[in-house]
């Protein structure tokens, strides 16, 4: 699939569904089996797209193909930062390697499971074609560092508690009206 032959996006060849399965925790599949070696999903990865309907493509200039994806494609398992308040930076690492930075192009939100209300944090990887970005879930240690790292704020009138990166500031949920900050 990955090729490095440039051609017109008119004549990409489309593949259909291929066997290509990415799982919840971050895991790449390929026909069922795991693909073990690291640099093969770091570069497959990189030809990952987002089509305007959601589902996910991986795409190169000569052939293009859906893939399934179980939630997201990538797990931010890794945060660092520096500074505090609005002056504060924080910098996740992927499970292939990227390095992003939450801020305006790279947001950080809070999606809750509809039964239980438990949070499940993603990050704003990059744009997909449509209006679907390409996200990577913030794994549960890295979201207890950025629990650790909350303060309370504001966001459309309701107290909240949050996180700054680069100028942003983002919701990781509201505070109770027992709240004991004060």
């Amino acid at each position: 699939m990955v090729n490095s032959v440039t051609a017109d996006p008119a004549k990409c060849v489309d593949c259909g569904q291929l066997p290509f399965v990415i799982k919840r925790d971050g895991s790449w599949m390929y026909r069922g089996s795991p693909i073990g070696r690291k640099p093969m999903v770091c570069l497959f990865s990189t030809v990952l797209q987002r089509a305007e309907d959601g589902t996910y493509l991986l795409e190169t200039p000569a052939e293009r193909g859906r893939i399934e994806v179980e939630d997201v494609p990538f797990v931010a398992v890794e945060l660092e930062w520096c500074g505090h308040g609005r002056q504060q930076t924080l910098c996740f690492r992927t499970n292939v390697d990227e390095c992003i930075t939450a801020g305006r192009e790279h947001p950080i939100r809070i999606r809750h499971d509809l039964l239980s209300c438990e949070p499940t944090p993603y990050l704003h990887v990059r744009d997909g074609k449509g209006q679907f970005p390409i996200e990577a879930r913030i794994n549960r240690a890295t979201y207890y560092e950025l629990v650790a790292l909350a303060e309370p704020g504001m966001v459309r009138g309701r107290k909240v508690l949050g996180v700054w990166s680069d100028g942003v500031f983002f919701s990781l949920g509201d505070l109770s009206s027992c709240d004991v900050t004060k």
